[in-house]
């Protein structure tokens, strides 16, 4: 069978880092081992975590099987699958993608697919974990930001094929993960370094006194091109707090410091698929403020946002 795994290094414009060999390693051998793998992938946003992923998943598919990649939103589903994509275009490997918002057709053709026990590699959300979709030769099961997965999501889609090797991954471990390594019933990998040339974050603690010159600061940015996020507590204001809510600073925002940018407002009340595409346009650079709660925290990769203001 090809080489996948080989073909996929010769592939990359960049070298693996260091902590990703060593973590690939350690995947590895626990993959081609007797028992199960079941691992816990940490490392911080921006570290290489996904790439790992799809090392795993081409080691499963060269031994003929099926890997499923599972996100927390359509949205980085889709954004893992297209630039994912890219990267196996060479080797001849187009990707899946199962979400819940897919077609009846759509949907009929990639269960025809798994149903066939040929190696396949599928990105998706929760619907992957749905009666409706069916592997019949699952490996590998990846969980992406796996702390935002409840615990029988993530044990469903460990449940799918035969026992497969199950990969979770975060850049923050919730306290019961990290019991389950303490107690040795989950192995930890972590990757504790940067790719060449990624420059570390520089963050900032200003007064209230100082918020005009920030916002001027974010306003300078924004000239130059790039997009910007507004981060608020709650969604809306209360009389029991005095934190400050994103709906009404939102309209502060944009008819005030921002009136002359494109400005969106996203929180955990907007219906998910009108979510998804304020997300999309954010990515897309059709937005120049998002002003949102921390439903942002699991979203997609806008390399273009330069600065996260955080009220």
């Amino acid at each position: 069978r090809r080489q996948l795994t080989t073909g996929l290094r010769e592939a990359l414009p960049f070298q693996l880092t260091g902590a990703q060999t060593r973590v690939l390693r350690e995947i590895f051998a626990d993959m081609c081992s007797e028992r199960r793998m079941q691992r816990l992938l940490q490392g911080d946003v921006g570290s290489g975590k996904t790439i790992v992923a799809l090392f795993s998943a081409l080691l499963a598919m060269e031994n003929g099987f099926q890997a499923a990649i599972m996100a927390p939103t359509e949205v980085l589903a889709e954004q893992h699958q297209r630039s994912m994509g890219r990267l196996l275009e060479p080797l001849g490997v187009v990707p899946l993608l199962v979400t819940g918002s897919l077609r009846a057709k759509e949907r009929r053709d990639i269960a025809a697919r798994l149903a066939d026990p040929e190696p396949a590699l599928v990105f998706g959300t929760h619907a992957l974990v749905q009666d409706a979709t069916a592997f019949a030769r699952l490996g590998l099961a990846v969980v992406d930001e796996q702390h935002r997965f409840g615990v029988e999501q993530r044990k469903a889609l460990g449940a799918k094929g035969e026992a497969p090797d199950v990969l979770l991954m975060t850049a923050t471990p919730i306290p019961r993960s990290l019991a389950l390594t303490l107690y040795g019933d989950l192995d930890l990998s972590v990757i504790d370094e940067r790719p060449p040339g990624r420059l570390a974050i520089t963050t900032a603690l200003r007064p209230e006194a100082a918020r005009d010159r920030v916002l001027q600061f974010v306003d300078r940015e924004l000239a130059r091109g790039r997009q910007a996020y507004v981060v608020y507590p709650v969604i809306e204001e209360s009389e029991k707090t005095d934190l400050k809510a994103a709906t009404t600073m939102y309209e502060i925002l944009a008819q005030g410091a921002f009136v002359d940018r494109t400005t969106a407002l996203l929180h955990g009340r907007i219906p998910g698929d009108e979510r998804d595409a304020i997300m999309r346009r954010f990515r897309d650079g059709q937005i120049d403020v998002l002003v949102a709660t921390t439903v942002i925290e699991v979203g997609i990769d806008v390399a273009n946002a330069t600065v996260m203001l955080i009220e």
